[in-house]
């Protein structure tokens, strides 16, 4: 376990060595998506866990890759400085994660870095390998739209949504993106527009992952997978589109949190809590092969 201080927070996270090396690593840093999820890739709002991201962890480092997995301010390893929801905003995960990409160039047990980002970690991860010494960036299940298409989209698609609530919140939207705070939420919508997270949404809105994605200047892997109920092949698409450094890889059969599950809602919802299905093989030869050829 490591830990190190970010604007007077105390973060913490695990680095995975390789067994058995002492020679000088190619290094991973990998960063988690949306909501109370941990370094591991499990998140406190569900029963049960999935370990995605401690298993692709374990995955690099069966191939000679080390690894770094942070929790995230007030989780975990880093709950010594608890930071409520509505002080946070966006940029304060970009900072943390860039300050763990910086302790790493540091530590001379490694050599080239590397950059994974899943779901909302993909925005991140695109920030920081904006900064020098970042070797390569792999972007899974990442989205290509800003938050808000990305939330208008979802209200839009659901078939129980009648014309009224598409148009409140596509109103309260208007309202964020020149800056003011909403008050007055309907109880239906509390759950997307609390005024406590609201910060955190207009600092978020700010970012176009296709924009961040085209000022990238490094090898960039896309991953997505076909059975994902979070994020589309078309976001992949897009994200690949938009940087011609990327290459982009489809998988069939893999769900939003890297494992093989069929589209069928419930059913693929049964593996965000089950620790003992183990990541798609596809992946893990996708992610091993791209970071071997750029790392090492």
């Amino acid at each position: 376990m490591v830990h190190i201080q970010n604007e007077g927070h105390e973060l913490g996270g695990a680095i995975m060595f390789p067994e058995g090396s002492k020679k000088k690593l190619p290094v991973v840093l990998i960063i988690q998506g949306s909501g109370p999820t941990d370094k591991d890739g499990n998140s406190a709002a569900l029963e049960g866990k999935n370990n995605s991201l401690k298993l692709l962890a374990e995955t690099l480092a069966a191939n000679g890759i080390a690894s770094l997995r942070f929790d995230k301010r007030g989780l975990g390893l880093s709950n010594h400085t608890p930071t409520s929801e509505s002080e946070l905003i966006f940029e304060d995960f970009v900072d943390d994660a860039r300050a763990w990409l910086h302790y790493l160039s540091k530590d001379k047990r490694f050599m080239n870095i590397g950059v994974i980002g899943h779901s909302q970690g993909s925005l991140i991860g695109m920030r920081i390998s904006q900064e020098p010494g970042v070797k390569a960036f792999a972007s899974l299940a990442g989205p290509s739209l800003t938050i808000d298409e990305t939330i208008m989209l979802q209200i839009k698609s659901n078939p129980f949504n009648p014309s009224n609530i598409v148009e409140e919140a596509k109103s309260i939207f208007a309202q964020l993106e020149q800056g003011k705070t909403v008050e007055n939420i309907p109880p239906y919508l509390l759950s997307v527009f609390r005024p406590s997270v609201q910060p955190f949404m207009i600092s978020w809105m700010k970012y176009d992952p296709l924009v961040e994605m085209e000022k990238l200047e490094i090898p960039i892997l896309v991953v997505a997978g076909s059975t994902d109920l979070q994020v589309t092949v078309d976001d992949a698409q897009r994200l690949q589109i938009a940087n011609e450094r990327a290459e982009l890889k489809v998988i069939d059969g893999m769900n939003h949190i890297l494992k093989n599950a069929p589209a069928d809602k419930n059913k693929n919802m049964a593996s965000y809590t089950n620790p003992d299905l183990p990541l798609n093989e596809e992946l893990k030869e996708t992610i091993v092969a791209f970071f071997e050829k750029h790392l090492k």
